[in-house]
């Protein structure tokens, strides 16, 4: 990272473009040839019209009619005209109708003209190829009015409201999901143009039968919306196949497993062989983040179950101090499907048990998909941590040697500090909404739990670089994050 080039996509270094990336728009500017509006312009063969200085004295309709008429373009006179032609015109009649036409003619072209300009700095892209903005019902309304754009409040409500009947097609894994699906959107505020935009490509490329999993992933990188966040974190992990068809009897299938599971071990946690397995689970629970969700008797009840069941299948680790954490963001996004305000204000105990039952074991084998990745980090010694662990002392000793040097000149070890940044994957260090937002990178990327995060803790050593370099007292600090 000495210079730009080389800070330039850190982590990927192909030349495709990044999604959601602005793409210029071709020919905004210069719509299709209009005569009306064009006035001024030749057509091939045609004289420029011109206005003589001293009109020669005409008697009959015939004359006047050949030296007037590029007057007649917009045919706004037709009516008087004719009427005057069966009268005996004079030199003065004449040149007082033909000016006018021409003053007529003129006085329209320019307001055609400066019409046109203001529709250009209104409208920059054509009203066809506009994102579409998903609205409550599911119809869709265009980002920008299809009339031109007015300064009042009342015509910019009028434009916002207009609607189209064509519907996004959509295919809902869950019975409940259509319905609530709904009502969240009806409640979360207005879309901006390009939010309304990476909607409309993430419905189009999940409502096909064959989901094409790479190009959600590469939609997925710089993040993904929260109305198809639960459905696109439970394909990207695995847990859903791409195939339409056949993810309602997966969801079935996979869901009614895990309950049998509940039935075949749980009631062992009072058995003396698992005692310090599920005493350890029930002491750290409570230590999870948010406080609003711990404190929630059920939602302790349905964390201890995924937990121990976890540990049970899983003897080569068990359960280990962190595993809980994991849970949470799972948890969070598949509550989030079926609520309008935010989870931290919400009684999950209100929703209906089935629907309880469907989050409690999506999130069990979301979480299992990723642990299946990392296990090494939980195994005897966790010797996955302490390899992580490693290669981020050796990646930031190459982008910041600076940082890298201070660091051991005051004696501080990497694992001292970033042994819990491997283990709970950061979510002690940051917000619960900001760990959402990163997973949605992290599971776009093949091994994004555990390579691509090397990067970025290396990141957050980067990025509070001039923090860490003005510090000489680690101690406090380090003990503090322990």
């Amino acid at each position: 990272m000495a210079n730009d080039g080389g800070r330039k996509q850190f982590w990927k270094r192909s030349g495709s473009k990044v999604p959601g990336s602005i793409r210029h728009v071709y020919g905004a500017q210069h719509p299709p040839f209009d005569p009306l509006l064009h006035g001024t312009l030749k057509k091939p063969g045609s004289k420029p019209p011109t206005t003589p200085v001293k009109l020669k004295k005409v008697s009959t309709f015939q004359e006047f009619e050949s030296n007037t008429s590029d007057a007649w373009d917009l045919g706004d006179d037709d009516d008087e005209l004719l009427a005057m032609a069966a009268e005996n015109l004079n030199t003065d009649v004449v040149m007082e109708t033909a000016n006018k036409v021409i003053q007529n003619h003129s006085r329209l072209q320019e307001q055609h003209k400066l019409q046109e300009e203001q529709l250009q700095e209104d409208k920059p892209v054509p009203f066809s190829e506009l994102p579409s903005v998903v609205y409550g019902d599911n119809r869709l309304v265009k980002s920008v009015s299809e009339s031109h754009a007015s300064s009042s409040a009342e015509s910019v409500r009028e434009n916002s409201s207009m609607q189209r009947s064509q519907s996004f097609p959509h295919a809902p894994t869950d019975p409940l999901e259509g319905e609530v699906a709904d009502h969240n959107t009806s409640a979360t505020p207005a879309l901006t143009e390009r939010e309304a935009f990476r909607l409309d490509k993430f419905k189009q490329l999940l409502a096909g039968p064959n989901t094409n999993l790479d190009e959600l992933r590469k939609l997925s990188w710089s993040g993904i919306p929260k109305q198809v966040r639960p459905i696109t974190w439970k394909l990207l992990s695995g847990y859903l196949p791409a195939n339409v068809d056949r993810r309602e009897g997966t969801l079935q299938r996979k869901r009614k497993e895990y309950f049998a599971f509940i039935e075949q071990y749980y009631d062992s946690r009072n058995d003396e062989s698992h005692q310090d397995t599920y005493r350890q689970i029930h002491i750290d629970i409570p230590r999870m983040n948010p406080e609003s969700l711990r404190l929630q008797p059920k939602v302790t009840e349905i964390f201890e179950r995924i937990l121990f069941i976890w540990a049970i299948r899983h003897p080569a680790s068990g359960y280990v101090q962190g595993i809980n954490d994991l849970v949470t963001p799972f948890f969070v996004v598949f509550v989030c499907e079926y609520i309008e305000e935010e989870v931290e204000n919400f009684d999950v105990s209100s929703l209906p048990e089935e629907v309880l039952q469907n989050i409690e074991a999506d999130s069990y084998w979301c979480m299992s998909k990723l642990l299946d990745g990392i296990q090494d980090n939980y195994t005897f010694a966790q010797p996955g941590i302490q390899k992580k662990v490693k290669m981020l002392e050796e990646l930031v000793s190459r982008i910041d040697e600076q940082v890298h040097r201070h660091l051991d000149q005051h004696e501080v070890k990497y694992l001292q500090f970033a042994f819990r940044w491997m283990n709970n994957l950061l979510m002690r260090e940051v917000p619960l909404r900001c760990t959402i937002r990163l997973w949605d990178t992290y599971q776009s990327e093949p091994e994004g739990f555990s390579h691509f995060h090397l990067y970025v803790c290396a990141a957050f050593l980067v990025r509070w670089r001039k923090e860490i370099l003005e510090e000489r007292d680690f101690q406090k600090n380090v003990l503090s994050t322990s």
